[in-house]
């Protein structure tokens, strides 16, 4: 571990903003992810990012050794939507995680990424290049991928500011009988399952808008657009209303209808594109499993 000692010069403003003026080397988004994972110090104590530095500060950072994960290109012919110089759109297919991590060394989009694209941003840690957003392992569907760091502040910042566009469709249990709704519900980390994510009054704020788009009485197909993006969002949001995804047993009931995971696609991906400006939309059809389910319960109803 690589211990770093910084004395702050003056008061100031809020810690990860500061940290940037004493560390040309890092980026913004690394040193908010040290203050994340707890490894920035003042007398001893973890710092959160809205602390406040004053003069004489001695912060320390103990900057975590790297991953030691082998990240190689694979050949794993993704479906790349749209390429240019700046950004790229690919339709990733269920089963596939988006990036490596532990138990996930290959096989991954970043993967099949590094063998396709010529470039991909370095914001983000070694082992997402590129990766401005993610969707989970058995959700299919469009990501924005970005091939310079410039195009990645711009992509990023448009999720920030929620100018980008995402849609979903999914099918779940139970039938709607409102034709549209919004969900406002705060998610943070489940207290009793540290892999879930849960309902929780301390989360951070979470909305998802859903239309109904075709009822099969058990079973309801509706369209999502998200306003924010939190980890699992739209399989909380839809559990928390009581109308659970379908193929989704973490988050709904253990008897589910038979597929590849969640029935859970990114449809539509809306963007500005950053050197253009011109505005940018892609939309991608249903998985085939997803499509032949859809045609078994229309055949029932």
């Amino acid at each position: 571990m690589n211990e770093l000692l910084i004395v702050i010069k003056e008061n100031g403003p809020r810690i990860d903003k500061a940290l940037t003026t004493y560390l040309p080397d890092y980026t913004r988004s690394q040193i908010q992810q040290w203050l994340k994972e707890g490894v920035v110090f003042l007398h001893g104590q973890p710092l959160k990012a809205n602390y406040k530095v004053k003069a004489q500060d001695e912060i320390v950072i103990c900057i975590p050794e790297p991953e030691t994960l082998d990240l190689k290109p694979e050949n794993l012919d993704l479906e790349i939507v749209y390429e240019d110089e700046d950004v790229a759109v690919v339709n990733k297919p269920q089963g596939m995680v988006v990036h490596p991590s532990a138990g996930h060394s290959h096989g991954t989009l970043v993967n099949g990424l590094l063998y396709q694209l010529n470039n991909l941003s370095t914001i983000n840690d070694v082992l997402r290049p590129g990766i401005v957003h993610r969707i989970d392992k058995d959700t299919s569907g469009l990501l924005m991928v970005a091939k310079n760091d410039a195009a990645h502040e711009s992509l990023a910042s448009q999720l920030k500011n929620k100018t980008s566009l995402r849609k979903y469709v999914a099918l779940v249990h139970g039938n709607i009988t409102h034709e549209k709704g919004t969900i406002e519900a705060p998610i943070g980390r489940s207290k009793v399952n540290r892999k879930m994510q849960a309902i929780r009054e301390d989360g951070k704020l979470a909305v998802t808008h859903f239309t109904v788009l075709e009822r099969f009485g058990d079973f309801t197909l509706v369209e999502l657009q998200l306003e924010t993006g939190r980890t699992h969002q739209i399989r909380v949001h839809m559990q928390y209303i009581g109308f659970p995804l379908a193929g989704d047993p973490t988050y709904g009931p253990k008897k589910t209808l038979t597929g590849n995971g969640q029935f859970l696609h990114a449809k539509l991906l809306g963007f500005t594109h950053p050197r253009t400006k011109d505005k940018m939309v892609f939309e991608a059809p249903l998985p085939e499993i997803f499509e032949k389910t859809l045609k078994n319960l229309r055949k029932k109803d």
